[in-house]
């Protein structure tokens, strides 16, 4: 019952039924292979009468679309936990031990729950990892755009008060912008001028949040070729950087769980203008060892506070930049 109230219909994941652009056959089977892989991760989480069986049986996806299925093993440990008020119990032992690989695409997943739940229902966020918490809102943005595409991306909807963590409402609304971003290679049909298109649509503040989910979505997921993505490079423009910080998460998940491709090299390679394997370990050189919140940054898009996971994202973009294979 859990799994047929809470979880989207495999007809809701096909391009049709979204309204989604199909670019060209490979795009349209690569986007609707990503879904069904989702929600295959999903029913694994929810009907293994153990852990141990879930990961066994996540083990089975192929390898291009794992990270798709512990992302959905994600929001579906999630919902077990959030409708049992057990804190995410399982969600952390899962994270612990045979999770951890996949960890960025697990938290991702607790978002996509909040989005189904009631508030009620949510988790503690004093439970997570301080800095990678943010990927729930990722996880939330992604869940509305693609399933809210009229109101979140056309409309251009954005949270009023997202009150989760406390005192970080500002910056919420930009990790959400995160997700919102990482969607649109999906809403665009990973077409790379409706894509852009879309995120210049957008308020010029809240682009570099866009852009740089966007690049997480091209790296981690494909479907553009080496002349796409060096447009799409180009026409990120000033926010190149932010573009290439995204690629290199997409990366790092990639390759903390073993799972890297070869397209994901070369969006690494022309989005970052580095290697995958270079940009992941930029990732893992620049992470903060402390994830307090930092002193709020005047400059920022959005007024507030400014967490440790937002200064980690920019000394990403500032070194890729560096690089200069992110200069337009």
């Amino acid at each position: 019952m859990r799994q047929k109230i809470l979880t989207p219909n495999i007809r809701e994941t096909t391009l049709e039924r979204r309204g989604f652009p199909v670019k060209n056959a490979a795009a349209k089977e690569l986007l609707e292979t990503v879904g069904e892989s989702f929600l295959t991760g999903y029913a694994h989480a929810v009907e293994a009468g153990s852990l141990s069986e879930a990961e066994q049986r996540l083990e089975r996806v192929p390898a291009r679309f794992k990270g798709f299925a512990y992302e959905g093993a994600g929001m579906g440990l999630a919902v077990l936990d959030c409708l049992a008020f057990s804190d995410l119990r399982r969600t952390r032992q899962f994270l612990s031990g045979a999770g951890d690989r996949h960890n960025y695409m697990i938290y991702v997943g607790i978002g996509w729950a909040m989005a189904r739940l009631p508030r009620f229902l949510w988790p503690s966020s004093r439970r997570l990892d301080p800095l990678l918490l943010w990927l729930v809102h990722d996880g939330y943005g992604f869940h509305q755009a693609y399933f809210h595409t009229r109101r979140y991306v056309h409309e251009q909807y954005q949270e009023p008060r997202f009150t989760w963590p406390p005192g970080y409402e500002s910056y919420a609304a930009r990790a959400i912008d995160q997700g919102i971003g990482r969607a649109l290679w999906f809403v665009g049909g990973t077409d790379v001028d409706r894509v852009t298109s879309l995120i210049d649509g957008f308020p010029a503040a809240r682009r570099p949040d866009l852009y740089a989910g966007t690049g997480l979505a091209a790296t981690y997921a494909g479907g553009a070729g080496e002349s796409e993505l060096r447009e799409l490079r180009r026409r990120a423009g000033e926010h190149a950087p932010q573009l290439a910080q995204g690629s290199a998460f997409a990366a790092e998940a990639r390759i903390r769980a073993g799972l890297l491709n070869p397209h994901n090299e070369l969006a690494a390679h022309v989005l970052c203008g580095t290697s995958a394997q270079r940009a992941a370990t930029l990732c893992r050189e620049t992470r903060p060892a402390f994830p307090v919140p930092a002193s709020p940054v005047p400059a920022s898009p959005v007024p507030g506070a400014v967490p440790a996971y937002e200064t980690w994202r920019a000394r990403i973009a500032d070194s890729l930049h560096s690089f200069g294979g992110v200069t337009p």
